[in-house]
C-alpha cells in the first residue's frame, strides 16, 4: 500500500516511441500517469524528432521529458510506468528496438538507487542527447553530480534532433 504521508518527490522522466503516432502515445502516457494515485504531471518538454540510438536500423523516434511530483516510492513509480507501457501495448522484443512507448525514470529527487531493475539516476541519460535536449528545455538549470546539463551535452552528437512543437 502507498503511504500517503510520504512527501512529494520531484521526478524527471523521459518518454519516447517510434510506432504509430508517438506524440499521441506520449500524451496518452502522461495522461494515464497523471490519473494514477500519488502521481502529478507538472509539465513536459517540447517534442523532438530524434534518430534511433543503440539499434539504428529503425524509424526515427519522438522524444520528450516530463517532470512529475509523486508520493510513490521509486520502485512503486517504476512499476506504475511499466504498467502504463504494458497497457498501451508495449512489447519488449528487441533491445533498443521499436516501441509504441518507452518511459524511463531519469531522476527521483536526489536519490541514488542501484538495484537490479532500477538505477537512479538513469545510467545512460548523460550519454543520450535525445534525453538531455528535451530535459534542458524543461529544466535549463538541471545538473547531475555537479555537472550542468549544457556541459553534459557538449560532447554529444545532437545531429538529427529536431524540435517539433513549442509547448512548454
Amino acid at each position: 500500500m502507498m503511504n500517503s504521508s510520504l512527501p512529494e518527490t520531484e521526478v524527471f522522466i523521459s518518454l519516447g516511441g517510434n510506432i504509430g503516432d508517438p506524440a499521441i502515445a506520449i500524451e496518452d502516457a502522461l495522461s494515464t500517469l497523471s490519473s494514477q494515485k500519488g502521481v502529478r504531471v507538472i509539465s513536459r518538454s517540447p517534442y523532438y524528432i530524434t534518430p534511433p540510438w543503440g539499434n539504428t536500423n529503425q524509424a526515427e523516434f519522438v522524444n520528450a521529458c516530463a517532470v512529475l511530483k509523486t508520493t510513490l516510492s521509486a520502485p512503486e513509480l517504476l512499476k506504475t510506468c511499466l504498467a502504463v507501457e504494458k497497457s498501451m501495448g508495449r512489447v519488449r522484443e528487441t533491445h533498443w528496438g521499436p516501441r509504441i512507448i518507452d518511459i524511463d525514470l531519469l531522476t527521483y529527487g536526489d536519490a541514488v538507487i542501484d538495484e537490479d531493475n532500477l538505477q537512479i539516476p538513469h545510467p545512460y541519460m548523460t550519454e543520450r542527447a535525445f534525453v538531455l535536449v528535451p530535459l534542458r528545455d524543461l529544466a535549463p538549470d538541471f545538473s547531475l553530480n555537479g555537472v550542468p546539463i549544457d556541459a553534459m551535452l557538449e560532447g554529444l552528437d545532437q545531429s538529427g534532433i529536431v524540435r517539433l512543437d513549442h509547448h512548454g
